[in-house]
Parts: C-alpha cells; sequence; structure tokens
C-alpha cells in the first residue's frame, strides 16, 4: 500500500468540480483508492463519498492506493491534489 497526506488549500476545499474530476482520476486505475479526512474515510472512485468527507481548507487528507498500478495511482493523485486543490 502506498499513500500520501495532503493539505488542501483551495477556499472551498473538496467541493462538486474537483471532486468530481478526482473520481475520473481515480478511475483510472485498478488499485482500491481510499480518501481518509480525521476519521472518515472514502471510496475515492465515488463521487458521494468523496462528497460526504466535507473537506474544507485546512483540512488534512490521507490519500492510500492498494493494488497492482498503486505507486501510479498515488503519484498521479498526488499531483492531481497539487494542481487542483
Amino acid at each position: 500500500m502506498k499513500q500520501f497526506t495532503y493539505k488542501v488549500t483551495d477556499e472551498l476545499g473538496i467541493h462538486a468540480r474537483p471532486a468530481g474530476l478526482l473520481v475520473k482520476e481515480a478511475a483510472k486505475f485498478q488499485s482500491s483508492i481510499k480518501i481518509k479526512n480525521g476519521t472518515k474515510e472514502a471510496d475515492a472512485k465515488r463521487l458521494l463519498n468523496v462528497m460526504t468527507l466535507a473537506v474544507k481548507q485546512g483540512n488534512t487528507v490521507t490519500v492510500a492506493a492498494d493494488g497492482a498500478d498503486e505507486a501510479d495511482a498515488v503519484k498521479t493523485l498526488e499531483a492531481f491534489f497539487k494542481a487542483n486543490l
């Protein structure tokens, strides 16, 4: 399992538009991808799950990938977070 943490800097947090883009990015990988915000955890491939995390600006999230392409998934999603959130 590979993972990274990221402090959200977007003033709106992970709202609908970037959450949708995030789900599309995560869906490209075979690995299981989870996002954790505090005690809540969600499947990164499901939009409603990501939205229920209610990630706000300043929250630190942990993204973990487990599977055949976990290294690529973590690398790609970390770049996505830096560019969009």
